[in-house]
């Protein structure tokens, strides 16, 4: 469940409008990108490289599943917004996929997530990432977190994140085709606009996006995982979100 792959993109995906992760349950998107919080992300002068580091459960990951059969997948949305980055900047922005299944946030900030160990204070502090995205929700419903413990870990991740000049970025799940668990979900989503919102930071409401398009679930590979075209959408809205904190790093880097 670590697989991290990087693959070309069509260029089809710019304009794109937006969608999360779980391996065992095999709205319209606020994609507009606040300016950096009070100068403490983004604040140093144009840079030649950016990096952006993608972390997440399986939906960051890339699963999807077919016949039965769940396993990451090249079509992900990570893979859509580094090629689609790309496009435009080349090879100075890289998009790295750190989304690891069946994981939670609050196991990202205690080291405790089966990526590297390391607790996210000391894992950022060791990275060159400007930029990270920050995409969980659906585990947490399904091993019985509170709202509470949720928003106590994803501002933990984020204001670590912002003492680190790092430019957070958070992104609701894609909801479920189950009403029951799409309702606790609900109340998850809810702590993550929240944190946005009181921290400051850029989200992508993946969550009220797809909720808004018309037969959301056929797009679905099971009870949680996107199939390649939701996942291609959901990078179109992470997309208008990011593009923007990329140029304002590589402005004057030519």
């Amino acid at each position: 469940m670590r697989l991290r792959v990087l693959t070309p993109l069509t260029r089809g995906l710019r304009g794109a409008a937006g969608v999360l992760l779980i391996a065992t349950v095999c709205g319209r998107a606020n994609a507009d990108a606040p300016a950096a919080p009070g100068g403490q992300a983004l604040r140093a002068g144009p840079t030649a490289q950016v990096v952006i580091e993608a972390y997440g459960d399986s939906t960051t990951l890339g699963i999807s599943c077919s016949e039965g059969h769940c396993s990451p997948r090249p079509q992900n949305a990570v893979t859509y917004l580094q090629d689609a980055l790309r496009t435009t900047y080349g090879e100075r922005v890289s998009v790295i996929n750190f989304g690891v299944g069946g994981t939670m946030a609050y196991q990202l900030r205690d080291g405790t997530d089966r990526g590297r160990s390391v607790p996210w204070t000391q894992r950022l502090a060791a990275s060159d990432a400007q930029i990270v995205t920050i995409n969980y929700g659906i585990n947490e419903v399904m091993h019985n977190q509170t709202p509470e413990q949720f928003y106590e870990a994803e501002t933990a991740l984020v204001k670590a994140a912002l003492a680190l000049g790092k430019e957070p970025v958070l992104q609701t799940s894609n909801p479920m085709p189950d009403g029951r668990l799409n309702a606790r979900l609900a109340a998850m989503v809810a702590m993550t606009r929240r944190v946005a919102a009181e921290q400051h930071v850029p989200l992508v409401d993946q969550y009220a996006y797809i909720s808004g398009l018309p037969d959301w679930q056929a797009m679905m590979s099971d009870g949680a995982h996107p199939r390649p075209e939701l996942y291609r959408l959901k990078a179109g809205q992470d997309l208008r979100v990011v593009d923007p904190l990329v140029r304002r790093l590589l402005a004057g880097s030519s």
